[in-house]
């Protein structure tokens, strides 16, 4: 077992749901979970399995029906502030204020009973906003961003809060693909370089395969099945608990109908190698690598990328992958 001194937050026999008119709906039971200092988890699962629930539950928010949280060290002056930042898909109200105002919340459960910024804190709320690429909105109001501006902005104000552990419900929703790696790649390094625990419940699971540390995956007893990310896919966890349709977690591909009834021998290598087999599969080709009557051959000179395709006895060169399998 982990020790204390190297987790930041652990979970005996926990149970997390609703009483509603005297009737408990569990959503988890005896959980014991811990959250090591210095890892990124990505908490994972179908939707409305509870994920937001635990996160409310493990920040304070909301009331486990029993079970105990323990945080290390025990809050002492400012409290849970200084111990927890959480960034939930809960709307925000008060959109009239400034991207900088917003961020700069982050601090205040340091500050005195003047509440004015100290340079530390400016310089805290200055590095946040760099880590997001914040700087050219800072002056604009909340209501004048997009889902996915608001989105980064919420990500700063939590880490200007500067807490050994942080929640985020979602945070890569509502972003395009780049500022989604980029986020994730953010909380990785930030995770390694801070010794911060950070967990998160998200549904992007080919950027959690790549980045996570440890992955938390809900059960299908109420309970959560923890372990790293390439183990959970080998023991077939992942597919029991999303029963993918059509998808191949293994090989991180859409299972192809291979219609055509024709085998190609694919020779090559490197990513064109990749994008021609997945060109050929989704377009109903059988590949293999042994001999078959129609060849096609990737050759890559300083200048230009090439498909030799040979056909019993005629042999035709191809430009793109678009003219090759116009030749097929």
């Amino acid at each position: 077992m982990t020790e204390k001194r190297n987790v930041y937050l652990t979970t005996t026999n926990l149970q997390i749901g609703y009483v509603h008119r005297k009737t408990e709906n569990r959503l988890f039971e005896g959980l014991n979970l811990s959250l090591p200092a210095g890892q990124l988890i990505c908490f994972m699962g179908p939707n409305g399995a509870g994920k937001s629930s635990l996160l409310r539950t493990l920040a304070g928010l909301q009331a486990p029906l029993s079970g105990k949280i323990e945080i290390f060290p025990p809050a002492e002056s400012g409290g849970q502030a200084r111990q927890i930042s959480v960034v939930l898909t809960d709307r925000i109200n008060t959109l009239n204020l400034t991207v900088e105002e917003v961020v700069t919340f982050g601090r205040y459960p340091y500050l005195g009973w003047n509440i004015r910024l100290t340079a530390a804190d400016k310089k805290i709320v200055k590095a946040a906003v760099e880590q997001v690429r914040l700087e050219p909105l800072l002056q604009k109001k909340l209501y004048e961003l997009s889902d996915g501006q608001l989105q980064m902005v919420m990500i700063a104000r939590a880490l200007a809060q500067d807490t050994p552990l942080i929640l985020l419900d979602e945070p890569t929703a509502h972003l395009d693909l780049n500022n989604r790696l980029e986020i994730m790649n953010l909380l990785r390094n930030l995770s390694r370089h801070t010794e911060k625990a950070i967990l998160l419940a998200t549904h992007e699971l080919d950027l959690a395969l790549q980045t996570a540390d440890l992955i938390w995956l809900t059960g299908k007893n109420r309970d959560i099945l923890t372990g790293f990310p390439e183990d959970l896919v080998l023991n077939g966890s992942f597919d029991e608990i999303f029963a993918f349709k059509g998808f191949d977690l293994r090989t991180g591909k859409v299972r192809h109908d291979a219609f055509r009834g024709i085998t190609v021998q694919l020779l090559g290598e490197g990513a064109a190698y990749l994008w021609t087999k997945n060109a050929l599969e989704r377009t109903g080709f059988s590949i293999s690598a042994g001999h078959q009557e129609i060849s096609v051959s990737l050759v890559e000179d300083r200048t230009r990328l090439r498909w030799i395709i040979k056909k019993h006895t005629r042999v035709e060169e191809a430009d793109s992958i678009e003219n090759l399998l116009k030749s097929l």
